[in-house]
């Protein structure tokens, strides 16, 4: 993997696909936290703090072997994306409640991802000096990530019209370099990608379902509406399975192309998993005048009784 595509290539496609995050994004979008703090605050706790420790204990359950145990933690730490927000839209959810999530995430994840990582790299593989997102590199994390959402931001802040004109061309772009370095990443692990699916398919399964019904049901027990409810589900339960294997095969920063084997697998079962619980959580009904007290206790009654 240590080829033009991944040295020159994968920065150059990180970089412009969170300079497209940021062309999408203005001050706005973080505004609308205040309009939802309870519910933004439930949604990122999640993310941050339960799902990590979720899959902390999945992966010790599971037995996995370092690499791959790494490669959980870096998905579950990864933040959601636009294939959340699209979900979101499809089955009724607030999506301008994941637009705010994911722009917050996305600035929340340079902190907590590579924090989550090295510890995970810490315990799993102690000895391992090659592998990891030492902290050191957080500058480079920063430079790749953040430096082009901030200027994504400005230029749609200050010529919006061109942000609208580029923002598209930029998300080809994006794609076309990815779709490569993945394919690459998955072409050199062929052999062995059965294997792979067969080693982690039903923990990234299981891990997937649990984060899906986490990102529901905690709003849902705070009171929240459906669709701020379905926008928080699919937020936190589609994790940027991309960013997590681009991050995974960069010679710049954690270079191990079985570590994002798991993020591999994720990002084939989600999209079978998301939209089965889409539909599943479409289709429950609730009358609209419904007071958040009562919707409250209702899905308390729903979950004593699963």
């Amino acid at each position: 993997m240590d080829s033009w595509l991944t040295t020159v290539g994968l920065p150059i496609a990180l970089a412009i696909v969170m300079l497209g995050l940021g062309l999408g994004l203005s001050v706005a979008d973080f505004r609308r936290v205040a309009a939802y703090p309870l519910l933004m605050l439930i949604a990122l706790v999640c993310q941050v703090v339960v799902l990590p420790a979720v899959c902390f204990g999945l992966v010790l359950a599971f037995g996995l072997e370092p690499e791959l145990a790494v490669g959980m933690m870096l998905l579950a730490a990864s933040p959601g994306g636009t294939t959340a927000n699209l979900y979101s839209h499809l089955f009724g959810g607030h999506v301008a409640v994941n637009v705010t999530l994911t722009a917050v995430n996305s600035v929340l994840a340079v902190v907590t991802l590579p924090v989550v990582v090295n510890l995970s790299t810490d315990y799993f593989r102690p000895d391992s000096q090659a592998v990891g997102l030492q902290f050191d590199k957080v500058l480079q994390v920063f430079a790749i990530v953040l430096v082009p959402v901030s200027l994504g931001m400005v230029i749609r802040s200050r010529f919006p019209a061109f942000a609208d004109r580029l923002a598209k061309p930029v998300k080809i772009l994006s794609a076309v370099l990815l779709v490569a370095v993945i394919a690459g990443a998955i072409l050199n692990e062929r052999a062995n990608l059965a294997d792979y699916f067969v080693a982690v398919g039903a923990i990234v399964l299981i891990f997937n379902l649990i984060s899906l019904a986490i990102g529901y049901g905690a709003p849902r027990l705070a009171g929240m509406g459906k669709p701020e409810s379905i926008a928080a589900g699919m937020e936190i339960g589609i994790h940027n399975s991309t960013l997590a294997i681009a991050i995974a095969v960069s010679p710049a920063l954690l270079d191990n192309t079985r570590i994002a084997i798991p993020a591999a697998v994720y990002g084939i079962v989600m999209f079978f998993t998301a939209a089965a619980f889409g539909y599943v959580v479409s289709r429950r009904q609730e009358p609209a005048d419904a007071t958040p007290a009562e919707r409250a206790d209702r899905a308390r009654a729903e979950g004593a009784g699963q």
